[in-house]
Order: C-alpha cells, then sequence, then structure tokens
C-alpha cells in the first residue's frame, strides 16, 4: 500500500523581483489576493488534503512568512475585547500550531531543485509533496487532494499538468506521455525543461505541484546543473523515468492562475473577488461601468 503524503515543502526563497519595488520588504508570498496572502491559499490548500509537516525552503528577508503564520496576541486581545469574534475566527486559519511549520535556508539561488534537495533531512525516507505559491488553483476539490487521492492508487512520482498553448511551451517544462489521459493520469516517459518552440514533446506543462518518492532526492543530491545553470528538479523527476520507476502527469480539475507574473496576480484578484459572495456585486457593477470606458479609449 501506498504511504500517505502527510510532508509538503514549499519553495518560498524567491526574491520576487518581477514585483518590485513592492518585493523589496514584502516577501513575495504575502502580498494578497483580495484580503489573503498567496501562502495562506497554499497552505489552506496543504490542510485540506491532509498535509500535517509543512517545510518552507527561505531565504535572507523572508521573515515576514515566519511572523504571518505566529500568534499575534496583542492583536487577538484587541479584537476579543471588541467583540470582534468574526475577525478573531479569521485569524485562526493562520495559526500554525508550534512544530508544524519548519524554516530551511537556501543560502544559494541555484534552483528549484536545490531548494527542494535542501528540505531533505526533514522529509526523510517517505514520499512528500512539493508547492509552489506562485500557481494559485482554483477548485472545488482542491488540487493537492485531487493528486493525492489518485496517488493512493498508483504511487511512484506524480507531477500537475495542464494543456499550454504551443507558442507558451518555451516557458514550461513539458511532458513526453505515452499514451492519452485517462481519468486525470497519463504515464510519463520524457519530461522537457523549457523546450524551445516547435520542440516540445507535446503541449502538456508541468504545474507547481508535485508528489515525489525520496529517490527523487537521492537523484538531486547527484544533479548536475541543467537549463539556466539551475538545479532542475525536473531533471530529478526525468531520470526516475530513466531509473524505470513511474512518474505519471496528472491534470486536475480546476482553474491556475499563475500569481508570479503581474497580469496573472491581476486575473486571480478578479476572479477570487468576484467569488466572494461579500464583493462580487459591488466589484461586478464597478467591471461593467469600466469595460466600456476601457474599449472606447482604444
Amino acid at each position: 500500500m501506498t504511504r500517505k503524503v502527510t510532508k509538503a515543502v514549499f519553495p518560498v526563497a524567491g526574491l520576487g523581483t518581477r514585483f518590485l519595488p513592492a518585493t523589496k520588504s514584502v516577501p513575495k508570498e504575502i502580498m494578497t489576493l483580495v484580503d489573503r496572502p498567496l501562502i495562506q491559499y497554499a497552505i489552506d490548500e496543504a490542510r485540506a488534503a491532509g498535509i500535517t509537516e509543512f517545510i518552507f525552503v527561505t531565504s535572507r528577508g523572508k521573515g515576514a512568512l515566519e511572523d504571518y503564520f505566529d500568534s499575534a496576541p496583542e492583536l487577538e486581545n484587541a479584537l476579543r475585547t471588541k467583540g470582534k469574534t468574526q475577525l478573531l475566527e479569521t485569524l485562526e486559519d493562520t495559526n500554525m500550531d508550534s512544530g508544524a511549520i519548519a524554516y530551511i535556508r537556501q543560502h544559494k539561488p541555484m534552483g528549484l531543485g536545490h531548494a527542494v534537495w535542501c528540505a531533505r533531512r526533514m522529509i526523510g525516507n517517505e514520499p512528500f509533496a512539493v508547492m509552489l505559491p506562485d500557481d494559485v488553483i482554483a477548485a472545488d476539490k482542491p488540487c493537492l487532494a485531487q493528486m493525492i487521492e489518485a496517488h493512493q492508487e498508483i504511487g511512484g512520482s506524480m507531477v500537475a499538468a495542464m494543456r499550454v498553448p504551443e507558442e507558451k511551451t518555451s516557458s514550461y517544462g513539458i511532458l513526453d506521455i505515452e499514451n492519452e489521459t485517462v481519468g486525470g493520469l497519463a504515464k510519463v516517459r520524457g519530461m522537457v525543461e523549457k523546450p524551445s518552440v516547435g520542440n516540445a514533446p507535446s503541449n502538456l506543462a508541468v504545474i507547481g505541484r508535485y508528489i515525489l518518492t525520496p529517490d527523487v532526492l537521492n537523484n538531486l543530491h547527484e544533479a548536475k546543473e541543467g537549463a539556466g545553470g539551475e538545479i532542475q528538479l525536473t531533471d530529478a523527476i526525468a531520470r526516475e523515468i530513466d531509473e524505470g520507476r513511474p512518474v505519471h502527469g496528472f491534470q486536475f480539475e480546476g482553474q491556475r492562475f499563475d500569481c508570479g507574473s503581474k497580469a496573472g496576480f491581476l486575473q486571480a484578484t478578479v476572479s477570487f473577488a468576484l467569488a466572494r459572495p461579500d464583493l462580487q456585486e459591488e466589484f461586478y457593477d464597478y467591471l461593467n461601468d469600466i469595460v466600456p470606458l476601457a474599449q472606447a479609449a482604444e
């Protein structure tokens, strides 16, 4: 029987340079979609999937992340005194039990694969998840929960995947699959990191959710620099295939937003705001007012 996945790694050491100057003093993962930071969406998804141990791979200047998940006694007492029970309940989701989160430093920006490798001692000899907070996925059943459910049946390593336009394949890790997806799953026979346009084996792109075996950590330990001069997680997963261990692509149900880009972040903000009962009517009316003005300006 496949061992249940209870640990998740969150690589959050990046500088967030695409969002400067905001990220000069605020970690990108703390930037908010409506009223919740990106990292909260990732943590909530992980909790809903049964994750109980959270491993953050950080760097200098990320202290705000640690503070965010700590208790805030003065704020909580002030809200309690004023009888603001609903806000107190909202804060409960941001508190983590002592020992539930571990923080590990990545001292040099050597790529996603290296960031995951940094967490090896916390992972041990069991399957684990990797979640990239930049990828926010709106779904009725959280993406990671969908993946863990499928992983319980087939084991091995698994990557979340989605179809992308051919002209955008050079921005992703792309899967070479043995067969068409069945029940969301496709067996992978190869992976290519950011292939040039026209040379991609498919248009099935890897998205920031992974379930990996400890063997991948061994591959990372022996890895050499790949695309972009970094240690690529994609290369370590591809080695699993070369050595005869199963890797599957999982096409999840839901909508993915690339919040690592400004346009994707804005799209996610609009989508999540329109999904909020307390905001949708007023916000929808505003959009109806400004869209004709924007069209006329063109």
